[in-house]
């Protein structure tokens, strides 16, 4: 293999790029995670023991390094936009961590950045990524299983139930903006890769447990021209699961489990098929040979691969900063539905001002 190719990290606020920061370290990855900032120092230490990699005080010295070609910016929410604008003012190629912005504005911002310095950009979303969900979207754009309906795709985790998680920078307005934001990002943005943008958004987001963690529970409802009807559920208190997804279609219904964390990290009750479908034509249930994962942890590891093969540039984007920032837009959408309470569309004059 040729010489690896350095990457450095902005930010380690989203854990997730802990994952890839390991991952990294095996060399058939051709990747060398070389240097990384971050404006909490007890955060850069802690990155710099772990991956020994050099640390910086200051983002743009980083950037100066001819040995780094890539970044990977994780940083706080509220921080994006502008390390996206230095990272590709620096001629970096940039992978950005969700959700993309706080709001439509800091995503044009970065949207402008990637096309004014003509750099490699992806977002990291790791469902895209996810072989069960990969293959979910061949089934329904194949065709076999006819016109699809209705897709109901649940999603969860256990923060909110945790009492320190409302002394997290995920709940602080100053760094994000809240946990249905942060996380719903995640099923959000699989419908926009599955089935494209929606005509409108009907939602209700609620916090019901701790007022310190806001928005913990809420459904959405995505309309799509002549269907299907798309349901995002989540719930972020969440203690455990089984069901992820199921798509009711003309000749068939695809049902999937273990799908997320609260479902993948339980034990689980049977030794049943993570993904199957059932064909009309066949009347049975066929299971597919894509196993389902152990753990969360293996779903979050699972994305270095793919994102060490963008950095050495060798396949495209998983999702670009003009996807990255309509997945943003149906995010906010539910916002602006839930506040009006009434069905919005992507272009509700709300959306700008949130």
């Amino acid at each position: 293999m040729s010489q690896p190719t350095g990457v450095g990290i902005l930010g380690f606020a989203h854990g997730h790029v802990n994952s890839y920061c390991e991952e990294w370290k095996r060399p058939e990855y051709g990747i060398r995670v070389i240097a990384g900032w971050d404006h909490d120092p007890e955060r850069l230490e802690k990155a710099k023991k772990a991956f020994g990699l050099v640390g910086y005080a200051d983002a743009s010295e980083m950037l100066a390094r001819d040995d780094i070609l890539a970044v990977v910016v994780s940083s706080e929410t509220s921080m994006h936009a502008d390390l996206v604008e230095l990272a590709a003012a620096a001629g970096k190629a940039v992978i950005l961590q969700k959700p993309m912005a706080l709001t439509i504005r800091e995503a044009d911002r970065i949207v402008e950045a990637v096309g004014k310095h003509r750099i490699p950009f992806t977002m990291a979303w790791q469902m895209r990524a996810d072989p069960q969900n990969i293959q979910m979207k061949q089934w329904m754009d194949s065709g076999e299983l006819g016109k699809v309906f209705t897709i109901r795709r649940r999603h969860g985790l256990a923060m909110g139930l945790q009492p320190s998680f409302a002394d997290s920078w995920h709940v602080k307005p100053e760094y994000n903006r809240d946990i249905w934001a942060d996380d719903a990002s995640h099923p959000i943005d699989l419908l926009h890769y599955w089935l494209g943008v929606p005509d409108s958004v009907t939602a209700e987001i609620e916090s019901l447990h701790n007022p310190r963690i806001p928005m913990d529970n809420g459904i959405a409802i995505f309309r799509y021209p002549g269907g299907p009807l798309a349901e995002v559920n989540c719930s972020f208190t969440c203690n455990a699961a089984e069901n992820t997804t199921e798509i009711v279609c003309e000749r068939g219904t695809i049902v999937q489990n273990y799908g997320d964390a609260t479902s993948c990290n339980v034990p689980r009750p049977g030794e049943g098929a993570g993904l199957k479908r059932f064909d009309v034509a066949t009347g049975a249930w066929t299971a597919s040979d894509i196993g389902s994962p152990p753990n969360h942890g293996f779903r979050i590891r699972g994305l270095a691969e793919p994102l060490a093969r963008f950095v050495r540039g060798e396949r495209g984007a998983l999702a670009s900063a003009e996807e990255g920032r309509t997945s943003l837009r149906m995010v906010l959408a539910c916002y602006a539905s839930a506040r009006q309470g009434r069905r919005v569309t992507l272009d509700d004059p709300m959306i700008a001002q949130l």
